[in-house]
């Protein structure tokens, strides 16, 4: 008996990919999947057994591309606050990227979906101990504020990150007047706007400069 095409799998995550956005994962179902696909159902259970698995394989999928790159920029050969630069811009471009979805995510995972709160319960905590390292050398090399890893920790991801997926819940929501959601593309979403909240930040979390005293 022949072995189904390994194409196939491809095709059964690209579709979900494209689907989770629009659906959440409680809105998603194999059904959907396979249709979208062009794929029977029998090759869905082959493959993934479970629509569980499926989304954790799309999702790890998606998450260890970002990681990659973020583990990349963290080791650069810059300073710790370069790399933290670096690093929370990668961040900061893959909340954008898939905003829609993260948001979906979130409250799926508030809903108490397993795979979505799998998900981040895994995962958090891998992408906030690289900016956490990052942070701790620069308080270390005294360039960044001793103030309380939390403290330091929430300024910088709330100012940058969160912007974005505050926006994003407003704007599909529908409680965002529409106007203000016409400017989220240049005010909030683009390289420029990612790269100004990130300096901002990181101006907040600089060590106050020493100034010397006249006698």
């Amino acid at each position: 008996m022949s072995r189904p095409s390994r194409n196939v799998d491809q095709l059964l995550l690209q579709a979900g990919l494209t689907l989770l956005p629009q659906t959440g994962v409680r809105g998603l179902s194999i059904r959907q999947v396979t249709e979208r696909a062009g794929v029977n159902l029998g090759m869905f259970h082959y493959h993934f057994k479970t629509k569980d698995a499926f989304i954790r394989t799309i999702l790890d999928q998606k998450y260890n591309d970002m990681f990659a790159s973020l583990t990349l920029v963290s080791h650069g050969a810059q300073s710790a606050v370069e790399n933290l630069r670096a690093a929370v811009t990668v961040l900061a471009r893959f909340g954008r990227d898939n905003r829609v979805l993260l948001v979906r995510l979130i409250g799926d995972a508030l809903a108490g979906e397993a795979a979505a709160a799998e998900f981040m319960r895994d995962n958090l905590p891998r992408h906030l101990g690289v900016i956490v390292a990052l942070i701790t050398q620069g308080q270390r090399d005294g360039v960044l504020r001793k103030v309380p890893m939390a403290q330091a920790v929430a300024s910088l991801m709330g100012g940058v990150g969160a912007p974005i997926l505050l926006a994003t819940a407003a704007a599909t929501s529908g409680l965002m007047p529409a106007a203000l959601g016409r400017t989220l593309p240049e005010s909030i979403f683009n390289d420029a706007a990612i790269a100004e909240r990130v300096d901002m930040a990181l101006a907040g979390l600089a060590a106050p400069k020493k100034t010397g005293v006249r006698k």
